[in-house]
């Protein structure tokens, strides 16, 4: 049991080299360390290698168990998600995705709709440990009218417990207004959002995206965008976006989103594409659950071939900064998922391979995309950082990533949590016509 007192230390936990930096400390080969957590006035006073003697002086023997900072979920659209038991994907497609998400905001999305199902997902998120999240809003007029106002409340109803990071979605084609486009961008500024389109092969990208990049440097904006979420070789925005940061000169932040394509191009292809990624400095995030629940999937009923994920691997060796996060939850998108970000991890390391060795691979749901974030002291576990932080049953990998651990502790400020999951049934009044 967690103290409920100012001050406590925690023995014996089990504590991850990626995630713990300034710990002087004797890892096993997947990462782990025995370590002493000093908890003083909601902050972390002290990590240290296990002491024997902590255990006699009082502190909570946690006998091994795995701690790790609270998650940091930076690609999310909590304005689509729970709307899957009035606007399910028909076939599961991403064209079904699309149409059934827009149909389903054209009709539906108000301000009580959208506050309603938004609280919901960050009540969800933060019960699991979640500490912040950056969610992508459909900003296709008018609906940035309506959607942009209901987040700046959220993001205020929600500080000090989850940091949340609004991002404007909208095709690229959108960009052709320009005029328009100029609005919505004051209008993420004013909100200190992030910029954000989904990219597509249209004949006008390379334009559009010097729009965007333009806007971006006017405002001090950081950029945001979806790229390549098709199995179509000849889909290379990625590769475009790189350029575009290159040649404009932009120093801001940019995450790049799905690069689903990229797993599927030829090697010379790819190795061009990496290059030009590296050094124009982006960062990618890839959703695991997502994409491999929509790519590839076929009409006439046979298996799947591939698993829509994009080349974490190639990337990080290359010293690209990248992430893995929850993406869509109980929309047309994606019927499944909770914002449980060990979820999202158990998942990508079976599908990305993010084992033998473990390495660093942790980050990918903490410090990396805390920094894309601009968060800073978040996704780590060091002395003079916020206690804030998540124990688990499990004692390795392989009993962390075997169970859900719903029965997780997290701690906020020193203090453990309520856990309490919201019932599905408070949503059912959004379902009905």
């Amino acid at each position: 049991m967690i103290p409920n007192a100012g001050s406590y230390r925690l023995a014996k936990a089990r504590l991850h080299a990626s995630l713990t930096p300034g710990l002087a400390a004797t890892y096993d080969s997947d990462g782990f360390t025995l370590a002493d957590i000093a908890v003083a006035d909601g902050k972390i006073s002290a990590v240290a290698a296990h002491d024997r003697a902590a255990i006699s002086s009082g502190a909570v023997d946690l006998a091994g168990r795995i701690v790790l900072p609270c998650f940091v979920d930076c690609h999310t659209h909590i304005d689509k998600g729970h709307i899957w038991p009035r606007k399910p994907n028909p076939d599961g497609t991403f064209m079904g995705a699309l149409n059934a998400a827009g149909a389903d905001r054209v009709a539906r999305w108000s301000a009580e709709d959208l506050a309603k199902r938004m609280d919901f997902s960050l009540r969800s998120a933060y019960a699991h440990g979640t500490k912040a999240l950056r969610t992508h809003l459909d900003s296709v007029a008018p609906q940035e009218e309506i959607s942009w106002p209901v987040f700046e409340t959220m993001r205020e109803t929600w500080r000090g417990r989850i940091e949340l990071q609004g991002a404007c979605l909208l095709g690229i084609e959108g960009v052709r207004d320009k005029k328009w486009f100029d609005r919505l961008a004051k209008r993420v500024a004013a909100a200190k959002g992030v910029l954000g389109v989904v990219t597509y092969m249209v004949p006008d990208l390379e334009e559009l995206l010097d729009h965007v990049f333009a806007q971006a440097i006017k405002h001090g904006l950081d950029l945001d965008f979806h790229a390549d979420e098709t199995d179509d070789i000849a889909a290379i925005s990625l590769k475009k976006i790189a350029e575009a940061a290159l040649w404009s000169g932009f120093e801001g932040n940019i995450l790049v989103g799905h690069c689903c394509s990229l797993a599927r191009q030829p090697d010379l292809e790819v190795l061009d594409t990496l290059d030009k990624v590296a050094k124009a400095g982006l960062a990618v995030v890839s959703l695991p659950m997502c994409n491999l629940y929509l790519q590839d999937r076929r009409s006439d009923h046979t298996t799947p071939r591939w698993r829509g994920v994009t080349l974490l691997h190639e990337m990080k060796a290359r010293g690209i900064a990248v992430a893995v996060a929850s993406d869509n939850t109980r929309d047309p998108f994606y019927a499944y998922g909770d914002l449980d970000m060990l979820e999202v991890y158990r998942m990508a390391t079976r599908i990305l391979h993010f084992d033998h060795p473990v390495a660093d691979w942790p980050q990918t749901v903490a410090s990396t995309p805390a920094k894309v974030m601009r968060l800073d002291g978040f996704g780590t576990l060091a002395a003079g950082g916020d206690a804030d932080f998540i124990l688990f049953k499990g004692r390795s990998w392989t009993e962390l990533l075997s169970r859900p651990e719903s029965d997780r502790i997290v701690v906020r400020g020193g203090l453990a949590i309520d856990r309490q999951l919201p019932d599905y049934a408070e949503l059912d009044g959004l379902m009905v016509e």
